[in-house]
């Protein structure tokens, strides 16, 4: 299909030119129908390409054979039970000690926050940084971000956005220990 396409605009382009140099109008206009003849049999073509790809998913769906759902009165059996895992979002576990932390693609793991540090970090605006792809927040001075490129952010921002505090430099234990020495 596309091949005729591709001779009816070629043939198109010769007639325009002929059009042009002979200054007939006729060869513009026979032209311009074959331009219209190519364009309908790419729509010709598009049209009947999705009705191919819907015939299969209607057929499909009006299978009684490939259905998920038992019959009336009929229970699902445990292997038509689709079995999925849910990982909880970030604080909904309770107690983080409870739980083991995964550290994967070298995460470096939670700071097991005090309860007390963590009401004194929220209510402050210090800068701490993040890096993308990771679920840590971080001190500047942390040896795990090397040469990781960070985004600095608000430490209550960090914490609204789901991020937690890193083992490693403890953001929570140092901010909250400086902001207490000040205090």
């Amino acid at each position: 299909m596309l091949f005729i396409v591709l001779v009816l605009v070629l043939a198109a382009l010769g007639l325009l030119v002929a059009a042009l140099i002979t200054a007939n109008s006729l060869w513009a206009w026979i032209s311009i129908g074959l331009s219209v003849v190519a364009g309908l049999l790419l729509l010709f073509d598009l049209l009947r390409r999705r009705k191919k790809r819907a015939a299969p998913a209607e057929e499909a769906a009006e299978d009684p054979a490939e259905e998920d759902e038992p019959a009336e009165g009929e229970e699902k059996k445990p292997e038509d039970v689709e079995q999925t895992v849910l990982m909880p979002a970030a604080g909904e576990l309770g107690d983080a000690e409870d739980t083991p932390e995964p550290q994967q693609n070298g995460d470096p793991g939670e700071e097991k926050s005090d309860p007390a540090d963590v009401a004194v970090v929220s209510e402050l605006e210090v800068e701490v940084v993040v890096v993308d792809e990771y679920p840590r927040y971080h001190v500047t001075s942390c040896e795990w971000l090397e040469t990781r490129d960070t985004i600095p952010l608000g430490i209550g921002e960090a914490r609204q956005l789901g991020f937690t505090p890193c083992a490693l430099c403890t953001p929570d234990a140092e901010i909250a220990g400086k902001h207490r020495e000040k205090a």
